[in-house]
């Protein structure tokens, strides 16, 4: 099946306004073109970074059609798509360009692009895929997706062929929070056997640092967080010891479990008095990885000098350094070996109840809330 000029009816959820909560609309959007993929969505992960987007921490335009965490089965393709074909289970992840120095040297997440594909509000060229009822253009290519609609445009190159016995209303989050955390552990710090790690946030994406440090050998393995179940969650997933940091000092709590500084820790929290934490709570030439999204220009504060003469590093990770291609696939077959339980992170929500997914993932009621959105 190849592209139309016909547009299809969809729903979405829009955000109109900063800091305000999420419509349901309907809406149309356009055939897929060139190499383009159409996604009939049957669910989407719900991410933080959905939400600080709505909250304009990154200045995405508004009115737009956000989720960037879609999976769900090809519909259409353009004429450009050579490997997926119509009947295909997908998951959606970030957009790419594919050939720039980044992309062509395996390291995506870095593309000279990045900013402009996936918080850019529509294609490169400006233009938009969905329409209002009446017209008007809705920005959107978040993510080089908008999966929160019953339909999504993706590229091929970012839409993952799983495996067709895989259940797919549960894979989206694969594509952005689940790698992000998975991936700074396997592919960015390359945990070692026998080492030790330290997550700073027991969210999402710091458990599935901690499911993946567990894969990967780590034989002390902390948590550290302010709400008690997240905490016991930790536990049952892998972690060795756990951490209150409103309890104790977190610095000297690190240290003495593994006998002077981790090797290996994760800032997943976006606050910048967490990182100056983890950087402490370093062994010498330790490294810390950091993927929590403050506000664009928020600084940092640390002592140079414990950087410098404990050899220390801090190193910035962008969505896991995943090959989604390669990566994507790994998990799914983790899981389907019982080694990667993110089942256990999720809570499904209806479409119509994003609002309250948001207000449940700010409270911390739900670690990673997934949309239903289709059969």
């Amino acid at each position: 099946m190849t592209a139309t000029a016909e547009l299809r009816d969809i729903t979405v959820a829009v955000v109109r306004e900063k800091e305000q909560p999420f419509t349901i609309e309907k809406a149309r959007i356009r055939g897929p073109q060139d190499d383009e993929v159409l996604v009939r969505v049957v669910a989407t992960g719900l991410c933080h970074t959905d939400l600080i987007v709505r909250d304009q921490y990154y200045p995405v335009p508004l009115p737009a059609v956000l989720g960037h965490e879609g999976a769900g089965i090809v519909e259409a393709l353009g004429p450009g798509v050579k490997d997926l074909k119509v009947g295909d289970h997908v998951v959606l992840t970030y957009g790419a360009c594919g050939h720039c120095n980044p992309c062509s040297g395996g390291h995506g997440a870095y593309c000279k692009d990045f900013f402009g594909l996936n918080f850019g509000g529509g294609a490169l060229d400006g233009s938009t895929a969905i329409q209002d009822p009446d017209g008007h253009p809705l920005h959107d290519h978040f993510f080089a997706q908008s999966s929160f609609a019953t339909y999504a445009l993706s590229r091929e190159n970012n839409a993952i062929k799983v495996p067709d016995d895989a259940p797919i209303e549960l894979l989206g989050p694969l594509g952005c929070g689940i790698q992000t955390g998975a991936g700074a552990v396997i592919n960015s710090l390359k945990v070692t056997a026998g080492s030790s790690f330290a997550s700073f946030g027991a969210g999402a994406v710091g458990l599935s640092a901690v499911m993946a440090a567990r894969v990967a050998g780590a034989t002390t393995i902390i948590a550290i967080d302010v709400v008690p179940s997240r905490l016991e969650l930790a536990k049952e997933l892998g972690a060795t010891h756990v951490i209150n940091s409103r309890e104790v000092d977190v610095v000297e709590a690190v240290r003495a479990i593994t006998g002077g500084g981790a090797n290996f820790a994760l800032e997943s929290t976006g606050r910048p008095e967490v990182l100056a934490q983890g950087i402490e709570a370093l062994g010498g030439l330790g490294v810390i990885g950091v993927v929590g999204a403050p506000k664009l220009g928020t600084k940092a504060e640390f002592d140079v000098n414990n950087l410098l003469l404990g050899g220390r590093s801090i190193r910035g990770i962008v969505e896991g350094d995943s090959v989604p291609k390669v990566f994507i696939p790994q998990l799914v077959q983790l899981y389907q070996q019982g080694r990667f339980p993110f089942d256990k992170l999720v809570k499904f929500y209806p479409l119509d109840q994003i609002n309250q997914a948001a207000e449940d993932s700010t409270r911390g009621v739900t670690l990673k809330p997934i949309l239903t959105i289709g059969g």
